[in-house]
């Protein structure tokens, strides 16, 4: 018989031998950065630092001392931190924030309470209609707060709900409820419905599937009608301007601006009510980012 040959490859690996030191594979060198990332990130920030220079001489102009005000210097000698406790005191600034915050909950809370039922029975049932109602919720989307002020300043005053929170409240809703109809019917339409079908099967109804499985579905969508409706809430000035002639039943927008006068602008008290303004809205979009991230990854698996 022919004496059978082993073939290298298929040759068992050698056994090792004691004492003996294996040489150790050498490290695999840095991954150099390309230079189309280094122009893409020195873009970014760049783009970064535009938008946060405002903010950052917002702040540096808050801690200004009055006396400094028309330096040309960037940075002051020293930072005033009671300007922050100046402006809180010697103005109506506490109930103006106390005023927003309930108009922009409020708005925000009525807007999901009309607009979810809305936007799902919208999505889920093909009535007669169903197009038309969308494009006349379309519409109202295109009238502008401005053009209404007389209106509303006559049926309010005739209604005596003049200087009140609920008339902020409902003028709010009223103009941010078209958009998160229109976005929250998108959302609840994408969400196939036979995980509902699947659901009401298992024993749930209708309200339970649409709480336990569309709308943790639907909760991007959500957080964004929210997101929108509470900024636009707390940005508005127009219609607080209008509808408050009391100071301190005028909402924060309004409340700063009592900082510009006729002849004199105060500055430092001026941005750092503006710096105390844009807090809340930093802490929603902290709580709310987790809010996006669940959202996305809730599902219907049992």
């Amino acid at each position: 018989m022919a004496q059978q040959t082993i073939r290298p490859s298929l040759a068992a690996p050698a056994a090792p031998v004691p004492g003996e030191q294996r040489p150790r594979t050498p490290a695999r060198p840095g991954r150099a950065l390309r230079p189309r990332t280094v122009v893409v990130a020195s873009a970014a920030w760049l783009i970064a630092a535009v938008f946060l220079l405002p903010y950052a001489e917002m702040v540096i102009t808050a801690l200004r001392p009055a006396d400094e005000l028309r330096d040309s210097t960037y940075l002051p000698s020293a930072f005033a931190w009671s300007n922050f406790i100046d402006v809180w005191r010697e103005s109506n600034l506490g109930s103006n924030l106390r005023v927003t915050l309930l108009v922009a909950g409020g708005s925000t809370l009525l807007v999901l309470l009309v607009a979810v039922p809305a936007a799902y029975y919208t999505a889920r049932i093909r009535y007669r209609g169903r197009k038309v109602f969308l494009l006349l919720v379309l519409i109202t989307q295109m009238f502008q707060p401005t053009s209404l002020l007389v209106g509303l300043y006559r049926e309010f005053y005739q209604l005596g709900m003049l200087n009140s929170v609920w008339t902020l409240v409902l003028c709010n809703a009223a103009f941010n409820l078209a958009f998160a109809i229109w976005i929250l019917t998108a959302y609840f339409s994408s969400i196939p419905v036979q995980l509902e079908e699947a659901a009401m099967i298992d024993g749930l109804g209708r309200a339970g599937a649409l709480f336990r499985v569309t709308l943790p579905l639907a909760m991007p969508g959500v957080v964004t009608a929210v997101i929108f409706t509470f900024i636009a809430a707390w940005n508005e000035f127009v219609m607080g301007l209008t509808l408050s002639t009391v100071p301190e039943n005028q909402p924060l927008t309004v409340g700063i601006n009592s900082f510009i006068g006729n002849y004199t602008v105060q500055w430092n008290y001026l941005f750092a009510g503006s710096v105390l303004a844009i807090v809340p809205v930093v802490v929603l979009f902290a709580f709310i980012e987790r809010q996006v991230v669940s959202g996305l990854t809730a599902g219907s698996v049992k």
